[in-house]
């Protein structure tokens, strides 16, 4: 009898814990979408401040990022060490038109592509996410 009041005793301690512990971790993955987002639409901002145009030809795709090599009016060839912005569809030897921030070239786009098209694949995944935790957090509410 006494061994189970003990069990059930850690139980109700370590359920607040594992508990807490899911909705952190979604709280700070959804953080990490939102300032994603926020850094698109920064880059965006940047670049339509100082808004340059070049024709840029894709060097190579990855799963990481795409890299482009374009050449600005002043003759310097730039490519973005962290790839171009917006790159979906893109193929290695392919021309494309991109836009870039003039007063830095590392941060460039695919032209007429935006932040907007972030918003659903971080939107996507932020509801799968939650809707996975949510119900575990549940779970381990009633059975825990």
């Amino acid at each position: 009898m006494v061994d189970n009041a003990v069990r059930t005793g850690g139980r109700r301690k370590v359920r607040p814990l594992v508990v807490r512990a899911l909705l952190v971790f979604g709280a700070v993955v959804t953080l990490i979408g939102v300032i994603l987002l926020a850094a698109c639409l920064r880059d965006d901002l940047a670049i339509e401040k100082r808004l340059g145009k070049a024709t840029a030809e894709v060097v190579s795709v990855s799963f990481q990022r795409t890299v482009v090599r374009f050449a600005t009016p002043d003759g310097a060839v730039h490519s973005p060490a962290q790839g171009v912005l917006y790159p979906d569809g893109l193929e290695p030897g392919q021309l494309v038109r991109i836009e870039y921030d003039t007063a830095d070239p590392e941060v460039a786009r695919v032209a007429e592509r935006t932040w907007t098209l972030a918003v659903l694949p971080i939107a996507t995944f932020l509801l799968a996410l939650w809707a996975v935790l949510l119900p575990l957090v549940w779970w381990v509410r009633r059975r825990l």
